[in-house]
């Protein structure tokens, strides 16, 4: 008798431990599940942050080096900002300057030359029948600051293709994205019977 309840005793002993080992084979097969889960979830997520992340890159040099390049050679700058359609106009700008540099140059030294003719005494100047000595002096004056005007707009257009290509790069680094934003929004309003006009402006950290 004793020992069938003992029989009975390692048969329900046994019982309760093979149930128990289902129940922790169940709860590790349960947590691998989940561990494979939220890997393969961080898995798929990562290359979005990746994204993100190389979307929100700042290159802090970038500025700097493209205003570098336009100083080295105009129009530099604006191709390594990729904006290749503005290099056309830089050199139209610069060379609009250099031309009129140029023929401003061209006739000063005619008028010098035949105003010194006519210090020297001679007559056989391109000028002598149309000015005297005076206008040749005035026009010299006039071709001067004229010279000199086109040589100043040409520097400043070449100081400003450097400025432009130094602020292309700073935009196109300026950081848009959800957490900052400003929207018009309208809305129908029909307890008063109007529209509503206006701005949204959304600033998360």
């Amino acid at each position: 008798m004793q020992s069938k309840s003992l029989i009975s005793v390692v048969f329900t002993l046994l019982f309760c431990l093979h149930s128990i080992a289902q129940e922790n084979d169940k709860e590790s097969k349960t947590d691998a599940i989940k561990s494979t889960d939220s890997l393969s979830i961080e898995t798929q997520t990562s290359p979005a942050k990746s994204a993100k992340l190389e979307s929100n890159y700042i290159d802090p040099l970038a500025p700097s080096r493209a205003a570098f390049y336009s100083a080295v050679l105009p129009g530099l700058g604006q191709a390594y900002n990729k904006k290749y359609w503005k290099i056309p106009i830089v050199y139209a700008a610069l060379g609009t300057g250099i031309y009129f540099y140029i023929d401003n140059n061209n006739a000063y030294n005619r008028y010098r030359d035949a105003y010194k003719r006519r210090l020297a005494g001679y007559t056989d100047d391109e000028f002598y029948d149309k000015l005297s000595t005076d206008g040749l002096q005035n026009a010299q004056k006039q071709l001067r600051r004229n010279k000199e005007m086109s040589l100043l707009i040409t520097i400043g257009l070449y100081a400003l293709q450097i400025v432009d290509a130094n602020v292309d790069a700073h935009l196109m680094q300026f950081n848009i994205d959800d957490n900052l934003s400003l929207a018009p929004h309208y809305n129908y309003n029909e307890m008063e019977n109007c529209s509503n006009l206006g701005l949204t402006f959304n600033f998360k950290f």
